[in-house]
């Protein structure tokens, strides 16, 4: 048995490749996401799955495991319970008004605010108080402003208007008005709330849709200028096709994020009159009746509604979006 002369050098490992050099960093600049996301989204969501399959109350969450007392009766409590499917309802019409008048607002605001004019700096700066601003400030602004004792909107509907009472803006959940001789009831409150998130997201559409029409040639507007084209026309056959796939875009976001919105509704109204969204519900199972387990149930419904809300937008207009970004 031979062994190693004195003095001589051990063998060399071989070096490492570029390829597992590339792999280690890669796996270096991921795992600290990864593991932010871990702990912040997905184990949340799985315990939240877990709670919604347990008769979990506030008192006693400590004692539930993952092999816990398993049961379906929270769903039938959240399904059983009075007001449920009007409040998806309420929820539905929240989203789709919000989602559209935040949109068709942002859009409004970035066409007038695309050409250059003095203090259009100024301005475009003031456009993204709404949403900057912190919610309890501005849901506090208003309803002072929407007050039926001293609020300056009904001041002001006395004046211009003619009002003969003050309006609750806030409270009422069925108002009725009159036009053209037909008189019909309108769902005040949920339309006021409608309006606020409206104007309080309006700007996150508006910063999309502006950076988007800074990039339209502006070749494109004066050969159709030349061509004798209307303002509505370019608009229509220009500048519209530009915007679509950006308008789709935020349709989507806008939707998701309204859906599951709950502070602007509960700040506002405390989801009284008429605008009981089932976002606000969650929060009332979990406070009023501390009951977890349903609140988790009623949470996961909630998911599940929106993730077959998106499933059939995707499959109807998910093609014609690809092609429109394309």
């Amino acid at each position: 048995m031979s062994t190693p002369r004195r003095g001589a050098t051990p063998p060399r490992k071989p070096p490492i490749s570029a390829a597992r050099r590339e792999n280690r960093a890669g796996l270096a600049f991921v795992t600290p996401t990864f593991v932010v996301v871990l702990v912040v989204v997905i184990i949340p969501i799985l315990w939240t799955v877990l709670l919604a399959f347990q008769n979990a109350k506030l008192v006693d969450i400590q004692q539930n495991g993952l092999f816990g007392r398993w049961t379906l009766d929270n769903f039938e409590q959240v399904f059983g319970s009075p007001g449920f499917w009007s409040s998806l309802g309420t929820t539905l019409a929240y989203t789709v008004g919000a989602t559209a008048g935040s949109v068709v607002l942002g859009l409004v605001a970035a066409l007038a605010l695309r050409r250059p004019f003095r203090g259009r700096g100024l301005l475009r700066a003031a456009m993204l108080l709404p949403y900057v601003a912190p919610v309890v400030a501005v849901s506090f602004v208003w309803e002072v402003a929407l007050s039926p004792q001293y609020g300056i909107v009904n001041e002001w509907g006395s004046k211009l208007f003619g009002w003969d009472d003050p309006i609750a803006f806030l409270s009422t959940r069925s108002y009725e008005v009159g036009f053209l001789g037909l008189h019909f009831d309108i769902p005040l409150a949920l339309l006021t709330v409608i309006a606020f998130e409206t104007w309080r997201y309006f700007p996150f559409a508006f910063l999309f849709m502006l950076a988007r029409l800074q990039a339209v040639p502006d070749s494109l507007e004066e050969a159709a200028r030349v061509d004798g084209a209307t303002p509505t026309q370019r608009f229509r056959h220009i500048l519209l096709p530009q915007l679509m796939s950006v308008i789709a875009l935020l349709s989507v976001l806008r939707f998701i994020m309204t859906f599951n919105k709950f502070d602007d509704v509960y700040l506002l109204t405390g989801g009284g009159s008429g605008t009981d969204v089932v976002a606000v519900r969650v929060y009332d199972f979990l406070t009023s009746r501390f009951d977890v387990g349903a609140a988790s149930a009623q949470a996961l419904v909630l998911a599940v509604v929106l993730m077959v809300l998106l499933g059939v937008h995707f499959k109807f207009f998910g093609k014609k979006m690809q092609e429109e970004s394309a």
